[in-house]
């Protein structure tokens, strides 16, 4: 299994410059996520990884829905091990990396935390969800607390509500969580979310991350 990283990467991808790595949804690929990227902040490179599991219909999944909201543990563990191995050979030891979710994605931004929370300055889940399981580096992660952003809307009928219930109950425990509700935001991402995104960003930037 392997996670195949688009053409798209933005900026001088020097030494020095932190990486958004961003992970998309279920049936989607690589080339969409890129599009919210104009609208953070541009001191971030960029890299966006197409999920392991085809979906059909030219699409791609980091696990098969088969209850909404309670994925396979070891499919996930298969699809987060393979997010880590491609960091592991392509981005250099010691960058700013902030993974970056929608919906599947979300649920992968939790997941890569809580698998290596020591490579990951923050994370950002946008209408995604955290896995009901407990798991080894939980005990890790809830000692380093990173910074996590959730934002969702209010009006999401595609991820089940007690998978969205369960991440913000779960969130505080393990990390420095902030939740934002969108009133009337289905399943998707809003103008407004992104500027909070951007703002969050910038917060987690560490000084003397900006590779200029």
């Amino acid at each position: 299994m392997s996670a195949e990283i688009t053409v798209h990467v933005r900026g001088s991808n020097r030494a020095g410059r932190p990486l958004l790595l961003l992970l998309h949804g279920f049936g989607s690929h690589e080339h969409d996520l890129p599009a919210i990227a104009g609208h953070l902040p541009p001191v971030w490179d960029w890299a966006s990884l197409r999920a392991p599991l085809a979906a059909g219909n030219g699409g791609f999944s980091w696990v098969p829905i088969e209850v909404p909201g309670r994925p396979d543990p070891q499919v996930v563990a298969d699809s987060t091990a393979a997010v880590l191995a491609w960091l592991d050979v392509n981005v250099e030891p010691g960058t700013v990396v902030v993974p970056v979710g929608f919906s599947q994605g979300g649920l992968m931004v939790t997941q890569l935390l809580r698998a290596a929370p020591e490579r990951f300055a923050a994370g950002v889940v946008l209408s995604g969800f955290v896995l009901d399981a407990v798991l080894p580096g939980d005990e890790a992660l809830a000692a380093s607390r990173p910074p996590v952003f959730f934002g969702h809307g209010d009006a999401d009928q595609v991820i089940s509500p007690d998978a969205t219930a369960r991440t913000p109950a779960w969130l505080p425990q393990f990390t420095d969580a902030t939740e934002v509700v969108y009133p009337g935001l289905p399943h998707s991402i809003s103008a407004e979310e992104l500027a909070d995104v951007s703002a969050f960003l910038e917060r987690v930037l560490p000084d003397g991350a900006t590779g200029r």
